[in-house]
């Protein structure tokens, strides 16, 4: 019997297990952290029972988040040294979640800058190719996502979803699987950059018909003008995002 005289007894907390949402929410939690700049380069993380219960996991679902970080080049883990973070050269920049977590604060203006000089060596290109190789059913594919853009606009999830779809579009139309491997990267740059140009505002201009220029070359086999269009529409993303930046 309980002795009323005495505190109740708190119970002890558990970790919270270790499923796959729960060592991707870690991994997430870390990764921003290091993006953000608050483990710097070089920087070793707190020992993994002293993480585990600042963040009350278990710690095998630590283990399994630095195992996610060592697979993106954010960090290495040895066994006397313990866990470090890379120098940013090592850092997958192009993985979706690095972006992911790259855009959820503020980004580096030299790392967007890099994002935009790598999409204006690609994706004209891209579309130069994509207009001498395309076939009807990459013209429909591209056509449908122009559709639910105009429908949904770039302010909504639906309208980048399909903003991406365009752009994977085009790189699926090359039919040169090694373009087509950046495809994931290319298409959350795009959508990464386009939810920041829009915080705290809506879009300074509507983007559609420069993506129409885009496809009507496509579809015209005019490789000379699609590689043009893309370029051009590049370039003005990347004012849009300046403008964005210089906001803030």
């Amino acid at each position: 019997m309980d002795d009323p005289n005495q505190p109740p007894v708190e119970p002890t907390r558990k970790p919270r297990g270790t499923g796959r949402r729960l060592n991707g929410a870690v991994a997430h939690k870390l990764g921003l952290a290091i993006l953000a700049g608050e483990y710097a380069p070089g920087d070793t993380l707190s020992g993994e029972i002293a993480f585990a219960e600042e963040l009350e996991v278990s710690r095998s679902a630590y283990r399994e988040a630095v195992q996610v970080l060592m697979a993106k080049g954010l960090v290495e883990s040895r066994t006397k040294t313990g866990t470090r973070v890379l120098p940013r050269s090592r850092w997958n920049l192009l993985d979706p979640d690095v972006l992911a977590w790259a855009f959820a604060g503020e980004p580096d203006v030299d790392f967007v800058r890099n994002l935009f000089e790598l999409r204006a060596i690609v994706e004209p290109a891209a579309a130069g190719l994509a207009a001498e190789r395309r076939d009807k059913v990459d013209l429909k594919v591209m056509k449908d996502a122009l559709a639910e853009m105009r429908r949904h606009t770039l302010s909504s999830e639906l309208g980048r979803a399909a903003d991406r779809d365009f752009h994977t579009a085009i790189l699926q139309a090359t039919r040169n699987d090694a373009l087509l491997t950046l495809s994931a990267s290319i298409g959350a740059a795009v959508n990464w950059t386009t939810q920041f140009k829009q915080r705290g505002r809506t879009l300074p201009r509507n983007a559609l018909p420069d993506h129409l220029r885009v496809y009507e070359a496509i579809a015209a086999s005019d490789a000379s003008e699609a590689s043009q269009a893309m370029r051009v529409l590049v370039d003005l993303a990347l004012d849009d995002t300046r403008a964005a930046m210089g906001r803030r």
